[in-house]
């Protein structure tokens, strides 16, 4: 007898050797055990190409719907890729506008194992990432200055009635000017949405999650200033009382001085960082304990909408070898766990303890096959003791589903 669910999933399909191995883990490591029940969507490119992304709203709404996701790594295409797959045009990241459409924070966190450690020796447990996933660079308008003149920021107001203007640069000569911004709302939700987690985080675990967020708002007195307003506004307003109840801290501090602690700290936090802020520390973090394949990501909205999804490419040069027969050793552990997050959420929402019960054994699984020495080429460089021999991925796959 499967296990039964009774509301599905919106299950967004990706590309190359993950979309080939996202089959492989549901075949093998899900179907056989839960009564599976999901709305597909194919966020494949060329699918997304030939609707002209409607498919990937269509999907985020479906996640809004329904409350629960779970995405396969996806291309981003750029010139070299339209040739490739034939498309018809250049399509913005599936990422990006699943994250607008659910005003959601991506929090990326590693996923531990005992035979490898984390290149910094003081940290003892994950250090989670909540990366602001609005604005800032990433919206960024910029312009290149052909010669010397002044560069002003000017505001307009919706009637066209009020003008304030802002000295940026009076530039000597040719140079370069960009211009950012952000939204109340949006980092309201930022906030939202890392207190949200923390809670969350701390229920499943019993064990506190501390919140840390830094800026720089000494030089950036506006921009990054706003940022801590806003941030502590939400929690005194908003989560105070239940961040109390639940033993779960609220902690500023500069960015560069958050460098610092995390560094020399022992982990165990989360530290929600501006856009790109938490783009490059997320990978710092995630190479700093043995690869981008080892590490949860779930995005989650100011309304309580999660979204799992792989935290990693779509491992391009291995699907080529694919493509010509060979048996690759990708690693599918981050693949694995977005199914695990999205169906513990999915039995939690739905008061389904076997479902939750099952996600937990398959993590186990999947872990202590790592820890008996089975597990893939990225992980066997790294392991401690090195393993006798590297399994390929429908090997390690196997592997797991033999435990489970």
């Amino acid at each position: 007898m499967k296990i039964q669910m009774k509301t599905p999933i919106a299950e967004m399909d990706g590309d190359e050797m993950t979309r080939v191995l996202w089959a492989v883990v549901k075949d093998k490591l899900i179907t056989p055990f839960v009564d599976l029940k999901t709305e597909y969507y194919d966020l494949g490119l060329k699918h997304r190409d030939d609707t002209d992304d409607k498919v990937t709203v269509e999907a985020a709404e479906a996640t809004k719907r329904l409350g629960v996701g779970v995405k396969c790594a996806t291309i981003t295409a750029n010139a070299a890729r339209k040739p490739e797959y034939n498309l018809k045009q250049l399509l913005p990241s599936p990422n990006a506008t699943i994250r607008a459409i659910l005003d959601g924070t991506v929090f990326r966190k590693p996923i531990a194992v005992s035979c490898m450690q984390p290149s910094v020796a003081t940290w003892e447990k994950p250090i989670a990432i909540g990366r602001h996933a609005y604005g800032d660079v990433y919206k960024a308008a910029e312009m290149q200055v052909p010669e010397a003149g002044k560069v002003e920021l000017v505001f307009s107001s919706r009637g066209g009635a009020e003008t304030r203007r802002v000295l940026v640069a009076d530039m000597p000569g040719p140079g370069i000017v960009q211009g950012m911004h952000n939204l109340d709302e949006s980092i309201a939700n930022f906030a939202r949405c890392c207190f949200t987690y923390a809670l969350d985080e701390t229920k499943h675990t019993g064990v506190p999650l501390p919140v840390w967020f830094a800026t720089k708002d000494t030089i950036s007195k506006i921009y990054d200033g706003r940022f801590k307003e806003i941030f502590q506004r939400v929690f005194d307003t908003e989560y105070k009382a239940k961040c109390d109840a639940a033993g779960v801290t609220y902690f500023y501090t500069l960015i560069d001085d958050a460098v610092a602690r995390v560094i020399k700290g022992e982990g165990g936090f989360l530290w929600a960082c501006k856009n790109y802020d938490g783009d490059v520390m997320s990978d710092m973090i995630a190479s700093a304990c043995g690869s981008l394949a080892m590490m949860t990501s779930v995005l989650v909205s100011p309304t309580g909408v999660f979204e799992y999804e792989a935290a990693h490419g779509t491992v391009q040069q291995h699907y080529y070898r694919y493509q010509k027969g060979e048996k690759v050793s990708t690693n599918p552990v981050a693949l694995i766990f977005a199914w695990t997050g999205a169906l513990a959420k999915r039995a939690e929402l739905d008061n389904l303890p076997e479902l939750a019960a099952f996600a937990k054994r398959l993590e186990d699984a999947t872990l202590s096959t790592i820890e008996a020495g089975e597990m893939t080429g990225d992980l066997a460089r790294l392991a401690s003791p090195k393993p006798n021999k590297t399994l390929d991925s429908w090997q390690f796959i196997d592997a797991i589903a033999k435990r489970l």
